[in-house]
């Protein structure tokens, strides 16, 4: 009987793995259509619906072709910076702090709790996109939603300042903000390159025994520049932001890095030493091209001992919540990550 049963339970296994056993480490699928989940908000499932169309091929750019490519995406994220800070009324000023320039973002109002507390926000854009007044669209919605002050970090970029231009930048205005304000009431945050960021920019503070943040947000961060983790291959072609790693997104982890190797973890952080990690949250979603990203950096965290929180939303690609402004989604992910600051800092 023993044997019997034994024997039904191999037929059937192998009648649901298609009748062969496999032994490959690579698994064909058959082409199927998406559907828009009717899970989420009308507005969200508005951003989820188009396809991705994106350049998959390989991203071989000159410094000029790259520059050009920037200029025009910067313009695009400076209109929609200032539309979200007219449509929540927060104010933007620009600056330098260490010779880096930063805006000050500050909301129509600050909650009593919030008073005396800054985040410090370092943008996304793969390293290469996002800078002048394009860095502070996150910083905006997160000064609202969360109403506290944001200081956002206009980092250098390549190809003219490639690594670790970015982190020295972000490193510098850490230690003059803190010069003024007790650093556990102070937080860190960005999304995607600027997730990585923040990650890098943590682990750089403990190779230079300088004061840690308060707390981190850790938005579906870069936190690998290799094509390493499941979600690159499942949520291929199925993120419709970031779409493959193939192409330009390849492209800029290389322009980023120049000579240095990918896995460093000031460039990789999921690579590094994560533990004596400030409480951490961390965002994705179900068709992210980062969800492994973000999966493998709170799994580490968790492994390092360090308090870490994983919000992923239904149906949303990369970094969405900061792009489907509109969605009662993106409302959802601010004020959680709001709320997580105001348990964790201090007053």
């Amino acid at each position: 009987m023993k044997l019997l049963r034994i024997d039904i339970c191999v037929t059937l296994a192998l009648c649901l793995s298609g009748g062969a056993a496999q032994n490959s480490a690579e698994r064909s699928l058959p082409a199927r259509t998406l559907p828009t989940p009717t899970t989420v908000s009308p507005e969200l499932q508005e951003a989820i619906a188009p396809p991705w169309r994106g350049m998959a091929s390989s991203a071989k750019l000159t410094d000029d072709q790259w520059r050009a490519f920037a200029k025009q995406f910067d313009a695009a994220g400076a209109k929609l910076t200032e539309e979200l800070a007219q449509k929540f009324e927060v104010t933007l000023s620009e600056r330098k702090i260490a010779g880096v320039s930063v805006y000050d973002v500050k909301p129509g109002t600050i909650s009593p709790e919030n008073r005396g507390r800054l985040l410090v926000h370092v943008h996304g854009g793969a390293y290469v996109f996002s800078g002048g007044k394009a860095a502070a669209s996150e910083a905006v919605l997160m000064a609202h939603y969360g109403k506290i002050e944001v200081l956002s970090v206009d980092y250098r970029m390549p190809p003219d300042f490639p690594f670790p231009a970015a982190l020295d930048d972000s490193v510098a205005v850490w230690k003059e903000v803190i010069k003024s304000h007790n650093a556990k009431s102070v937080g860190l945050f960005g999304t995607s390159a600027g997730g990585g960021l923040t990650l890098a920019t943590v682990l750089k503070l403990k190779e230079l025994k300088a004061p840690l943040p308060g707390a981190l947000l850790a938005g579906t961060p870069w936190s690998d520049l290799t094509k390493t983790g499941d979600s690159y291959y499942t949520n291929e072609f199925v993120d419709n932001v970031l779409g493959t790693n193939d192409g330009l997104l390849d492209g800029a982890a290389h322009l980023y890095a120049g000579t240095h190797d990918l896995k460093e973890p000031l460039l990789s952080p999921v690579y590094g030493d994560l533990s004596g990690f400030p409480p951490t949250i961390l965002i994705s979603g179900t068709r992210d091209l980062f969800l492994s990203n973000t999966v493998r950096t709170h799994q580490k965290l968790l492994e390092s001992g360090v308090h870490a929180e994983l919000l992923v939303f239904e149906g949303e690609s990369h970094a969405q919540y900061e792009i489907a402004t509109k969605a009662p989604e993106s409302a959802a992910a601010f004020r959680e990550a709001g709320d997580f600051f105001n348990r964790y800092l201090a007053k």
